[in-house]
């Protein structure tokens, strides 16, 4: 009997160095978490039960509990490098299988996809038409490589103030070509439905009559129309109630769709002797590729363009369990689901229970190398102990087998 105890207690030992052993191997790897063995003793219960002499038989390795504490989070600045920063996993798509992991060092496939290192597809919630993001579903993130569709120009805004005090110009016929038929001049560039730039100038022309002025815009020299404005006597602006001008048609020449442009003068004024253009924006952009990818705490993955233009792609669906300690090791630090560890639960970053994300760096593996060193100095004092058991027991049996 002295036996088979002391070989339970040294194969327990030996399950103990094999963790111990895998926690130190481990101790660089990217969202890894250790394990601790734990064990459990072992009595004969016979059909009358337990014998009050019993001296138990051994012990036996009971589980490899995984140990999910947060591991350190460490920058890289790195874009696709992910942390999560509290609870939840990243979710993975394996070939439609999903797996889920901590370890958040994503590159891009030759299609575009967010892939780790084993190719496996981080999965996202998806963006909706409408700005939000349908948490209903899952699909895979990819960056696009194409280029950012163009928006033709409909609406130009001009915070402007008009002077008061300036005279009626010398010449009553307006030409652009002719300084002294306009008072002053501003233009912005307009896109068209195919993002090509083009040029539209306004002119502002004091009118005879006491704060009224009329307003001429062209595009790329071609007249497009324009329209009159009045102020009060203390300077804002009576009509058109709505401050918009609305233009004629400006067809380009490289077949793009006929450009309608609506000017809104609804901030502008009538101040004093000086002529100031606060800010002239239009509502239009080119086309446009990627430059750059961002990840918000919440998740949210944009993609910047080249026009300036931000596309969200997905917000990161992050999943948790109610036992998170049962999961199945899958390998390259990711994990499976079981019946153990409970439904799924998924959810998006920083909302409630969920942990943050943080993009440009990396959660390290929770391994206490110092305690490990330990640990495995104990385990093998165990060893050893339970292996001088069965040399002792092998003296006695020895004596005994020589008695006379």
């Amino acid at each position: 009997m002295p036996f088979q105890i002391a070989l339970s207690g040294l194969n327990a030992a030996s399950s103990d160095l094999n963790v111990t052993a895998n926690n130190i191997a481990n101790v660089n790897t990217t969202g890894f978490k250790s394990s601790r063995a734990e064990f459990a003793d072992m009595f004969p219960i016979s059909a009358y039960g337990l014998a009050s002499t019993a001296t138990g038989i051994g012990t036996r390795t009971a589980r490899v509990a995984q140990q999910m504490s947060q591991g350190n989070i460490n920058t890289t600045g790195n874009t696709l490098d992910l942390a999560i920063s509290g609870e939840g996993f990243f979710t993975l798509s394996n070939n439609g299988s999903l797996a889920y992991s901590r370890a958040g060092a994503f590159g891009t496939d030759e299609n575009g996809y967010v892939v780790n290192a084993s190719g496996m597809r981080l999965q996202v919630f998806p963006a909706t038409s409408s700005g939000t993001f349908d948490t209903s579903q899952l699909s895979d993130l990819q960056l696009s490589t194409t280029t950012n569709a163009p928006r033709a120009t409909t609406t130009v805004n001009a915070n402007v103030n008009l002077p008061s005090s300036d005279d009626v110009p010398a010449t009553t016929t307006f030409d652009a070509n002719d300084p002294t038929s306009y008072n002053d001049t501003r233009s912005v560039t307009v896109y068209d439905s195919l993002g090509t730039a083009h040029q539209a100038a306004m002119y502002f022309v004091k009118g005879s009559t006491a704060n009224s002025w009329d307003v001429h815009v062209q595009v790329d020299g071609s007249d497009v129309g324009g329209g009159s404005v009045t102020y009060s006597d203390s300077g804002e602006l009576l009509t058109p109630s709505n401050g918009q001008l609305s233009l004629g048609a400006y067809t380009p020449s490289n077949g793009a769709a006929a450009m309608n442009l609506s000017f809104d003068l609804s901030d502008s004024t009538q101040y004093g002797d000086t002529f100031s253009l606060n800010s002239l924006t239009q509502d239009g952009y080119t086309t446009g590729s990627l430059t750059t990818v961002e990840v918000t705490d919440g998740g949210i993955v944009q993609a910047r363009y080249s026009n300036g233009q931000a596309t969200p792609l997905g917000q990161i669906a992050l999943t948790r369990f109610p036992n998170a300690q049962g999961l199945q090791q899958l390998g390259d630090s990711t994990w499976g689901e079981t019946y153990d560890a409970g439904q799924p639960i998924r959810g998006a970053a920083d909302s409630p229970n969920f942990g943050g994300v943080q993009s440009g760096a990396l959660e390290g593996s929770n391994v206490d190398l110092t305690a490990q060193l330990v640990n495995m100095i104990t385990a093998q004092r165990n060893f050893q102990a339970n292996a001088q058991m069965i040399s002792t027991a092998d003296q006695i049996t020895q004596t005994i087998i020589n008695i006379r």
